[in-house]
Parts: structure tokens; C-alpha cells; sequence
């Protein structure tokens, strides 16, 4: 089984995918997180991350190993990866990985979970269930805000906002792969909701999809 999960930066994505592998027993990779490490390598070089051969040129040598370094979520990394991520050299580079890790899921895992901004649009469009989480502007710099708090990281919610509305525009409106809710994608909106809420609601479209699955199987 392969559950794509798309929507705009803090809507909770990341934290729903994490538990829907966890409970249906999938790999889990946080696409995004290959955009931030791409972003981070142009930083550290001191390049510009809006810089078509530079990006694409770091995320070609990419090494998966740093994905889990903290300096990925800093601000200044996540808005560079947006940059990045308008790059199709930088898309193509990483789109294979995306594939392969989905079909081919380590550890033996039963399926995969991805989380990201195109992921049932492009990466995965034969995905068997498909998730666009969305929530309110003020809902997710709310979010954002705390989660850099509670990090130690200064942070003013006001910039936050900003800063995220600067981003959905970049991520819906780029030439390459924007972020779309494709129509078979069941929509989510976590404005109201909170992250035990949402992970039953999408464990129930999950399981109903299931449900309607195995007739078909069984058919053919």
C-alpha cells in the first residue's frame, strides 16, 4: 500500500504520516525533508539556493545520512528549500529516490507513506489512497511559531505568517510540479482539528478505501 500525503508547510502532514506508517506497518519518508537537505548543502557552500546549477548540483550529490541533522527545520533552511524545490533539475534529481523508496520500501515494510507537496501529483499518482491536508494561514503560523519555541529558536508569529503565505504562494504558483489537490485526493482540513483527531479520521478513509479494495482484488 502507498498513502501520498501533499499540503502546504505546518498543516500536519508530517506528523499524520509518521503515524499512519507507524500504525499500518509502512516505510515512511518525508519528501520534504530531501528539499531541505539540497537547500542546507547550498547554504553551508555560502551559494544562492535560487541558483538552478547549484541546487541541482547539490541535490545530485545529496547524501541521505543527513537527513535527520536538526539545522533542517531552521526557518532559514525551510524557506530556502522552497526555492529548491521550484528547480526541475532539482525535481529530477530527486524524483527517482522518491519512486524507488516507495516501491521498493527498506526493512521490508508493507508499503510507504509519503509526505510532501506533489507527491499524489507527480511522484506517486497511482498512489492507493491520497491525503491533501490544508489548515488556515493563522492556524499553521500558530503551530509554527510554538514548534520553533519549543525548539529554543526565536520566533516572532507575525514573521511566521509571512513567511508561510510567502511560501504557499511559491509552492502553488511555480512552473514545476506546483502543489495541487489532485481530485481523487481526499481533502483533510486540520484547522480545527488536533493531531489524534486527524489521525483517526485518516485511518478511517484508510481502512474504508481497504474495504473497497478487496472486492476488486478479489475479482480480478
Amino acid at each position: 500500500m502507498i498513502i501520498a500525503i501533499d499540503g502546504p508547510a505546518a498543516s500536519g502532514k508530517g506528523s499524520l504520516a509518521r503515524r499512519l506508517a507507524e500504525r499500518f506497518d509502512l516505510a515512511h519518508l518525508d519528501t520534504g525533508g530531501l528539499y531541505r537537505a539540497t537547500a542546507l548543502r547550498v547554504l553551508d557552500a555560502g551559494a544562492d539556493p535560487a541558483d538552478p546549477a547549484t541546487a541541482e548540483a547539490a541535490a545530485k550529490a545529496l547524501d541521505v545520512t543527513g537527513l535527520d541533522s536538526p539545522r533542517l527545520r531552521d526557518s532559514d533552511v525551510s524557506e530556502a528549500a522552497s526555492l529548491v524545490a521550484g528547480v526541475p533539475g532539482v525535481r529530477a534529481a530527486l524524483l527517482a529516490f522518491q519512486r524507488d523508496f516507495a516501491h521498493s520500501p527498506p526493512c521490508g515494510a508493507a508499503g510507504a507513506v509519503l509526505d510532501g507537496r506533489d507527491i499524489g501529483s507527480v511522484v506517486l499518482p497511482e498512489a492507493d489512497v491520497k491525503f491533501f491536508l490544508t489548515a488556515s494561514a493563522e492556524a499553521r503560523a500558530d503551530r509554527r511559531h510554538k514548534e520553533l519555541r519549543q525548539r529554543g529558536t526565536e520566533s516572532i508569529r507575525a514573521a511566521v505568517l509571512r513567511e508561510l503565505a510567502e511560501r504557499d504562494l511559491r509552492d502553488e504558483s511555480r512552473d514545476t510540479a506546483p502543489m495541487v489537490q489532485t481530485p481523487d485526493a481526499l481533502l483533510l482540513d486540520t484547522t480545527n482539528l488536533d493531531a489524534d483527531a486527524a489521525f483517526a479520521a485518516a485511518v478511517k478513509l484508510v481502512l474504508a478505501r481497504q474495504q473497497r479494495a478487496v472486492p476488486e482484488h478479489r475479482a480480478e
